[in-house]
């Protein structure tokens, strides 16, 4: 029965991190472009100008891609 306890603590984990992360495509500041595993990417963390510089950046390298900006801290 442990390892069946085991085995559900870790596809807990799995799918809470699924879910929040995914890999890291640019940094911006404090704040980081993520290309999520279900392929959209957001803009996370940071302050409202290192946003403004990760829409700059989005604008000139990533423009085809629909891009979701989180609130600032």
């Amino acid at each position: 029965m442990a390892g069946f306890k085991y085995i559900m603590k870790l596809s807990h984990v799995w799918a809470g991190w699924s879910r929040t992360e995914g890999e890291v495509i640019a940094f911006f500041g404090r704040a980081r472009l993520v290309k999520k595993m279900d392929g959209k990417f957001e803009v996370v963390g940071g302050t409202a100008e290192d946003h403004t510089e990760a829409k700059q950046w989005v604008s000139l390298f990533l423009h085809e891609a629909a891009v979701r900006y989180l609130a600032p801290a």
